[in-house]
């Protein structure tokens, strides 16, 4: 069976979760489409669908609910074309492509223009559509975020003058209300008031009108319908009572509460502007020329045009440009906007560098191993963007609320009009109508929990914590149990030596020369420890000849006319050489793999080799448990090991001797006691126990990221990372619930005080229009919250 597809479309036209939840509604009645997600504070919908399902009909169903997919454009510089027949070559191919809905090259300029579907393929399917048909292709503008960017921004900057047109027509109608609330007499005519409300009806209050006849089409109401129904009703009485001479007249309500909502509106776009921001700030981190080495020229080119496989130098104080090894130099880079770490890492050849760091102290030369959408930087801005794109469990009972929420409250605003006219106030039983469709308005509803994913996710990204999908960030804050790997988790997984041990009358360092000489010749890990050990120690190592591994048991060569010997006790102690067993013990008992090293027949010494705790390891364990979580350490050494290092970490709970296919079991066993668990590994060794948890955490290395096996990927290598993604998870669901609790108090409490007449229409509009601005920006206030800051010192 052929593997499901995924496209994520931008949306254009919705205003409140009700027009959410129609999409989703309806998308998901089409065959073949397996999942369908809707973010109202990202304005995109993410669909799962059989290959064979078309995308057409997604979109299709979407501008038949009464919205719309835009289409983006793009601009191509390309290169090769000779005559004609290449333009039609390239347009004929590019044509051909899904998605793609127009495409004109011309010959004179050598450049294509291209209209395209966005979620459906990207700028780089149609590059590399052109280049397999033999020409080249570059972007000749800014990526189309930017240019979606600029489009956005200028309609705001078109609602920003419409509102202050609204705001001069609406001020002389506030002022009279004002003056008739203190006891005054009215100084505007009604055909005044009734000319200064017309334009901030139909001009100004026509997107309401707009969204209404579009939701209603697609056999929906939502937030327009309530606010153009509610408006229109005392616009229209209004003009009614003017023809007839009546004194008593509404227009300062209608207008009113046309402007305060589109003032909400205008402050709404703002706030999940910011709530979006990590996408874009990671967007502009990536450089933009690289200095490429070719034929021993250098030659500035755009990062676009770098393939896999050029050499590129960087300065000092540039950005690398792409991901890629270094061939040439030693420099240290700042590589925090991936991990979140501030301090430099040093770097030398063979060493990977990502793109977008920055080279600190010197130039060095480099092989570029992965381009564009390959790259670290871009799988991270991907994966921030299908997690903002996400829903969280908690979101369905608000979805499904607002579907409902709109036809009740057109009940309820009819059934107030009908008791108090039935009361014999047919004039307060309209504006006591008006205020019931005004105030239940559901955007908050619908904003409460993406504007808090949104901003989570991205303040995560920021330090280095990439979580997949609001459903794992959700989870991730009941986890009672996390069960950490050993090796390359809790430890560096790199040996060191930590302690040397010599016989009466033989030097440190002529112990270490000749293990080292051996070692120099040797892959093994222990002997790469012991040969860097003695070079960071200034010991001159000498040359061994005969050098051979003897398997189970160690290494053996001359040196200097010697036979050395390096090894473990059994071997040695064939030797009936003198081994102290107490000095043995008590590295053994700290967990460490001892060496012994004999010249001949004399007993030289022992070297203890560990693989070093974390520095932060003790810390995160600690706070862990200040947080109420049972931690556990699950390793394949033997108990006395594993033991050493959990007691170091201040870890009780052990698994030891455990083989990498056992781990998983291990873990289901865990969560078969009612436990919540999180597994935190290297995300490659571990990856069927990262599976099996609840929550798996991969510890990550910056450019290899294991994304498929885990929820929670932690892009540095430190243990504090898992301390903070727990917190960061409590903080979104925390302020998911606030804006939830809100938002339905607003509601509950806010319907009945309007339909009992004592709120009216303009305070009505005022605190619809609050509540969305407040649930956003409680939201934001969740950049707050200090990451990576409270481990490292404990």
């Amino acid at each position: 069976m052929s593997e499901a597809k995924e496209i994520t479309l931008p949306i254009e036209g919705m205003t409140c979760a009700a027009c959410a939840a129609r999409i989703e509604k309806n998308v998901a009645k089409l065959p073949g489409v397996k999942q369908v997600n809707v973010n109202l504070a990202s304005e995109r919908a993410r669909v799962v669908l059989d290959p064979e399902t078309p995308w057409t009909e997604v979109v299709s169903k979407i501008e038949k609910t009464g919205y719309s997919v835009p289409v983006r454009e793009v601009d191509l510089n390309i290169t090769g074309m000779t005559c004609a027949a290449c333009a039609a070559r390239i347009e004929k191919v590019v044509g051909r492509l899904d998605a793609v809905r127009s495409v004109h090259v011309n010959l004179a300029s050598e450049k294509a223009h291209v209209s395209y579907v966005p979620g459906v393929i990207h700028e780089g399917d149609i590059i590399r559509a052109v280049e397999k048909a033999g020409y080249g292709a570059t972007l000749a503008s800014e990526a189309a975020e930017a240019e979606e960017k600029q489009r956005k921004l200028q309609a705001y900057r078109r609602d920003l003058a419409k509102f202050w047109f609204s705001v001069l027509l609406t001020l002389p109608l506030v002022m009279q209300m004002l003056v008739m609330l203190i006891g005054g007499r009215p100084f505007l005519p009604n055909w005044l008031s009734w000319l200064l409300a017309t334009p901030v009806q139909f001009y100004v209050g026509w997107r309401f009108y707009k969204g209404a006849y579009h939701s209603l089409r697609g056999g929906a109401a939502n937030m327009d319908v309530l606010v153009a129904l509610g408006t229109s009703v005392a616009y229209v009485y209004s003009a009614i009572l003017t023809i007839l001479g009546q004194p008593d007249v509404y227009f300062d309500s209608s207008a009113t509460v046309v402007t305060l909502i589109f003032m909400g509106k205008l402050l709404e776009t703002r706030a999940k502007a910011k709530s979006s921001a990590a996408i874009e700030s990671l967007a502009k981190l990536g450089a933009k020329v690289a200095h490429v080495l070719r034929n021993g020229v250098e030659t500035d080119v755009a990062v676009e045009d770098l393939r896999v496989g050029d050499l590129v130098r960087v300065r000092p104080g540039e950005k690398v440009p792409a991901d890629g090894v270094i061939i040439e130099g030693t420099t240290s880079v700042d590589e925090s906007f991936l991990t979140g770490e501030s301090m430099p890492v040093s770097k030398q050849p063979g060493d990977p560098v990502v793109g977008a760091s920055i080279n600190q102290t010197s130039a060095f030369v480099m092989r570029v191993t992965k381009v564009g959408r390959d790259t670290a930087l871009a799988q991270v801005i991907r994966l921030v963007d299908q997690a903002q794109g996400s829903k969280a469990p908690v979101q369905r009972l608000a979805d499904t609320i607002s579907g409902i929420f709109v036809p009740i409250v057109l009940a309820v605003a009819v059934l107030t009009l009908l008791i108090w006219g039935a009361l014999g106030n047919w004039s307060h039983g309209l504006l006591a109508a008006v205020a019931v469709l005004v105030i239940a308005c559901p955007c908050s509803l619908g904003l409460a929990t993406p504007t808090a994913i949104m901003v989570g996710t991205g303040l995560g990204a920021e330090s280095g914590i990439l979580i997949k999908g609001g459903e794992h960030l959700e989870l991730a804050h009941r986890v009672n149990t996390v069960v950490f790997d050993k090796t390359g988790t809790l430890t560096a997984g790199k040996p060191v030596v930590t302690d040397v041990w010599t016989t009466e009358g033989v030097g440190r360092d002529e112990l270490l020369a000749a293990a080292a000489a051996l070692e120099a010749q040797s892959e093994h890990p222990l002997g790469r420890a012991v040969v860097a050990f003695a070079q960071d120690h200034g010991v001159e190592i000498p040359m061994a000849s005969k050098v051979q591994a003897v398997p189970g048991h160690g290494i053996q060569g001359m040196v200097n006319g010697a036979r050395i010997r390096i090894g473990n006790r059994t071997w040695l102690a064939d030797a009936n050489l003198a081994i102290p067993g107490d000095v043995l013990a008590a590295f053994e008992r700290a967990g460490k793999t001892v060496v012994l090293v004999a010249q001949d027949d004399r007993l030289l010494g022992a070297i203890a080799i560990a693989d070093t705790l974390k520095p932060d390891a003790p810390g995160t364990v600690k706070q862990l448990q200040e947080l109420g979580i049972e931690v556990w350490m699950i390793t394949g050494d033997e108990a006395r090991t594993a033991e050493a290092i959990a007691q170091q970490a201040g870890i009780t709970n052990v698994m030891a001797g455990v083989l990498p296919a056992d781990k998983a079991a291990k873990v289901e066993a865990l969560r078969k006691e009612e436990r919540v668990v999180a597994m935190v590994g290297d995300g490659i060794n571990d990856a069927p126990a990262l599976a099996a948890a609840d929550i798996g955490i991969a510890m990550g290395t910056g450019t290899d990221v294991a994304l498929e096996a885990a929820d929670i990927v932690l892009m540095h290598g430190q243990t504090h990372g898992v301390v903070d993604a727990l917190r960061l998870s409590k903080a979104t669901m925390r302020k998911i619930r606030q804006n939830l609790f809100w938002a339905f108090f607003y509601n509950v409490l806010g319907i009945p005080l309007a339909a009992l007449g004592i709120l009216s229409p303009v305070i009505a509009g005022a605190a619809m229009a609050l509540s969305s601005v407040s649930v956003v920006s409680n939201s934001l206030l969740l950049r707050r919250l200090r990451l990576g800051k409270e481990v490292h010192a404990a």
